[in-house]
Parts: C-alpha cells; sequence; structure tokens
C-alpha cells in the first residue's frame, strides 16, 4: 500500500462513549481524520440494549453498540455486544483494526476482522488489568480471586498476534517485551491534551467570573482515583487542612469512589458535579495549584493518567508523587514538585511549591506549554501512528 494512501481504520473500545480509553481512541481517530483517513470508533453505548446507532463527528463516524450488563460487568465482557460488534464488521472492511485493551467486546471482533477482511491487527496497552495491576484495587477478595487470571489472559495471551502494539508508558512496553512482542513493532504512544478546549485563563479573572474569593488556597484534582490513592488524598489534606485551615480542595470531573468519606473538614471538598467545558476551563484556571497523589501501585505505574495533560493546559504547577514515568517526566521537565507516597511528603512538597517564587511557577507553566506543542499533541503523535500503521500493513501476514 503506498505511503500516501488513505487508510480505513476501525478502533475498537470497551468503554462507554465518554469514558476512560474512549477519549484516547477518539483523539487520534480525529487527528487521523483531518489527515484523509477513514476513521470509525466501535464504543459501547450509554443506554442503547438493543439498537446499534451511529454519528458522525469531527470527520469520525462513532459506532455505539448495546450492551445487556450492569454496573462493573459494562466493561467489555458482554456476549451480545459482542455478537452486534461481529455482525457489524462482517460487512465493513478495514485496512487496520486498533484494538485498544483486549477485553472480549474487543479482542474478539478485531481477530474475526483481521481474518475476514485481511486487516492488520494492532493492538493498544493502556492500562495494567491483569495480576499485579488494577484488579488487585478491587475492594471485594472474591473478586479479586476470580477475575485476576481472566484478566490476565484476556490482558497477555494475544499481545504476539499484533502486527503492531502501541504502549502508553515504559511499563508497558517491558511487560511486551517480555511477552515476546518484537521490539521493532512496539510504538510508545503518550495521548495529546486537550489544549482547543482547555485554555490558561488568569486566576483572579477565573474566580472573578466563577463568583470565588480571591483568598483561599484552592488545589484542584480531576477525575477517579482508586481507593488506596484516595486515602493518601484525603489523609495529605487533613494534615495541609491543619496547617492552612482555609484551604479548599477541588475534585472535578467523573469519578467512582467517592472523596468525601476521606476527609475529616467534608465542607473543605468542593465538587461541582456536571460541568460545561467553559465551566470546567474556569474551575480549573481558578486553582493554585494541582495534586497527583497516587500511591506506588502496579495499577498506576501500568498508567499514564490523562488529567495530567490537562493540568498542563490550564498552567499550574503540580505536585505528583513518585510513580511509573509520572516521576521520569518530573525529573526530566520542570512541572512541578515530586513527592514520595506518603501525606506528610505530599504536604511538605506542596508548602514548599507555595513558598517558590513567582517566576518559578512561570516556568513551571512554560514547560507544560512547550510538552504540549512538541510532545503531548494530537497531530504529532497521530503522523508516528500513521507511520506505524504503515509498517504494520507491510509486515502483518
Amino acid at each position: 500500500m503506498p505511503p500516501d494512501a488513505s487508510l480505513r481504520v476501525a478502533m475498537l473500545v470497551f468503554n462507554e462513549v465518554g469514558r476512560g480509553t474512549y477519549f484516547r481512541a477518539l483523539g487520534f481517530a480525529r487527528a487521523l481524520a483531518a489527515r484523509g483517513h477513514q476513521l470509525s470508533v466501535l464504543a459501547m453505548s450509554r443506554t442503547a440494549r438493543w439498537k446499534v446507532t451511529e454519528r458522525t463527528e469531527e470527520g469520525v463516524r462513532i459506532v455505539e453498540f448495546p450492551d445487556w450488563l450492569w454496573g462493573p460487568l459494562r466493561s467489555g465482557w458482554d456476549p451480545v455486544e459482542t455478537l452486534a460488534r461481529l455482525r457489524w464488521l462482517s460487512h465493513e472492511p478495514f485496512d487496520v483494526v486498533h484494538a485498544f485493551e483486549s477485553r472480549p467486546t474487543v479482542i474478539v471482533p478485531a481477530l474475526y476482522a483481521t481474518r475476514q477482511h485481511r486487516a492488520a491487527l494492532v493492538m493498544d496497552w493502556c492500562d495494567w488489568f491483569g495480576a499485579g495491576g488494577s484488579v488487585e484495587m478491587r475492594p471485594n477478595p472474591l473478586v479479586r480471586t476470580v477475575l485476576r487470571p481472566v484478566e490476565s489472559w484476556f490482558e497477555e495471551h494475544f499481545r504476539t498476534q499484533a502486527a503492531g502494539t502501541t504502549v502508553i508508558n515504559s511499563v508497558l512496553r517491558d511487560k511486551a517485551l517480555a511477552l515476546g512482542v518484537a521490539p521493532e513493532s512496539i510504538l510508545w504512544l503518550p495521548n495529546g491534551a486537550d489544549s482547543h478546549r482547555l485554555r490558561p485563563i488568569p486566576r483572579a479573572e477565573a474566580r472573578q467570573r466563577l463568583g470565588l474569593p480571591h483568598e483561599p488556597l484552592l488545589i484542584g484534582y480531576v477525575g477517579s482515583a482508586f481507593p488506596v490513592d484516595l486515602d493518601l488524598m484525603g489523609a495529605a489534606f487533613d494534615r495541609l487542612h491543619a496547617l492552612r485551615p482555609g484551604v479548599k480542595l477541588l475534585r472535578l470531573g467523573q469519578h467512582t469512589y467517592p472523596l468525601l468519606a476521606h476527609l475529616r473538614d467534608t465542607e473543605a471538598l468542593l465538587e461541582p458535579g456536571y460541568l460545561s467545558e467553559e465551566a470546567l476551563n474556569l474551575h480549573l484556571a481558578a486553582c493554585d495549584l494541582f495534586w497527583l497523589p497516587l500511591v506506588n501501585t502496579g495499577a498506576n505505574r501500568g498508567r499514564m493518567p490523562a488529567k495530567l495533560l490537562d493540568y498542563l493546559c490550564i498552567g499550574r504547577p503540580v505536585v505528583a508523587t513518585r510513580v511509573g514515568d509520572i516521576e521520569t517526566l518530573f525529573e526530566q521537565e520542570k512541572l512541578g514538585r515530586l513527592a514520595d507516597d506518603t501525606p506528610e511528603d505530599v504536604v511538605r512538597q506542596t508548602l514548599a511549591l507555595l513558598d517558590e517564587e513567582p517566576t518559578a511557577h512561570q516556568h513551571y507553566h512554560l514547560t507544560g506549554q512547550r510538552l504540549i506543542r512538541e510532545c503531548f499533541n494530537w497531530d504529532r503523535q497521530a503522523g508516528r501512528l500513521e507511520h506505524h500503521y504503515f509498517s504494520a500493513l507491510r509486515h502483518h501476514p
């Protein structure tokens, strides 16, 4: 296939539309569509139980499939959704099928498409689900015991069948290599930052537009966290609140586990709920700094939180813990302060950050903006992914 050909690419995710890895796939799909390729993203519908629906968004065809399961099981395990995807793919030929993770609703249709239509299989790895990873974070020990071998098998068994592999961090790259994936077939592929959606706004302006007082110290945190991370965040905030009684913690975005139960002073927690894009931008810009307090677990080492890129878009300094590639990034680039995963050190580094000169905070902002242009950029990374697809097409059977 010539290097300037328009590729037909299907990106399969197990997530509901608008959650988790769906945004990773959609970001690359939009950028590749802008390069002239034909992109389809296959995802789970939030509400449908029977009908497959399609729509086009910024040049990307989004196909939503019904899922009959409920609660935590709505995460890639439904045989009915798997069959619906198989039926849809039976009459939709693609050149490349990009499987984002490998739970049944993704890997079974992806393998079918590679055999039915001779598509090249590319597999993405952006979360560590199996033994040692996020399955260990499940609170129910029986569920952990039952799911551990199942998650591990689906996560690892199919990796060597792909003509190309994309990974979000070095931990998952090393796991792929250990499974026998060829080094030359692996592409480190970070997410892009949504800098078109989130932009720097002066703190004073953001607070004025939101009707917030100028004085209180406001720490921001976006999205979900495992219970052990909430334990760390709650303990650190309680210590900081004892030293700075006026401090507030602002939690934004979707989340599974509540933070309220982890705090002594619940009135210090602000959770505005669903926000429009403009309101989200203003709330983030109203913060003095952001927290990324993750415990050094396999689940956290095996991911690269997208919230960090939201923080860089806004331009405030970040206090992050020493976990996986986050530690490497913060050691190479000045984005804020690194802390050990203890409440004492998170507080210590937060106070040290607050004592720094404004010029240091401006440097963090400029460094983040440079990284968004040079590295965490959807179009730049899509160019690398495009090259990876053509390489996979040359080497697939």
